[in-house]
């Protein structure tokens, strides 16, 4: 089955969800190379990416995986916005906005149940 097909028969949450964590991947992978390629920044697009097909798939793992990259972004955004208070509003914003949306989309996956 094609990927517009399967896009099509889930509901419009679910395919909102898939493609959060798709461009979330795109994104870290975009800003690889501006940061220098760290390690935990390729990990956690790829692993969104990873999410993203799982959940598209809803494959059992995918609950799971999205539990792992919520605490990966509340530590992540925890630390960075710590220590960037007051320095760049729109990064900050914009690190909030990414911790709300992590934090819907995972309670959304863990009040689906299991696949």
């Amino acid at each position: 089955m094609s990927i517009s097909a399967t896009l099509k028969n889930a509901g419009v949450r679910t395919t909102v969800s898939v493609v959060f964590y798709a461009a979330v991947g795109i994104v870290f992978l975009l800003v690889l190379p501006f940061a220098n390629f760290p390690p935990h920044i390729a990990l956690t697009g790829m692993m969104s990416i990873v999410a993203s097909y799982g959940l598209l798939t809803k494959r059992a793992w995918a609950p799971w995986l999205v539990v792992a990259l919520f605490l990966v972004a509340l530590t992540t955004t925890a630390f960075t916005l710590f220590f960037s208070m007051l320095v760049n509003w729109p990064v900050n914003l914009a690190l909030v906005i990414y911790l709300i949306l992590s934090f819907y989309f995972m309670y959304y996956t863990l009040s689906r149940g299991t696949p």
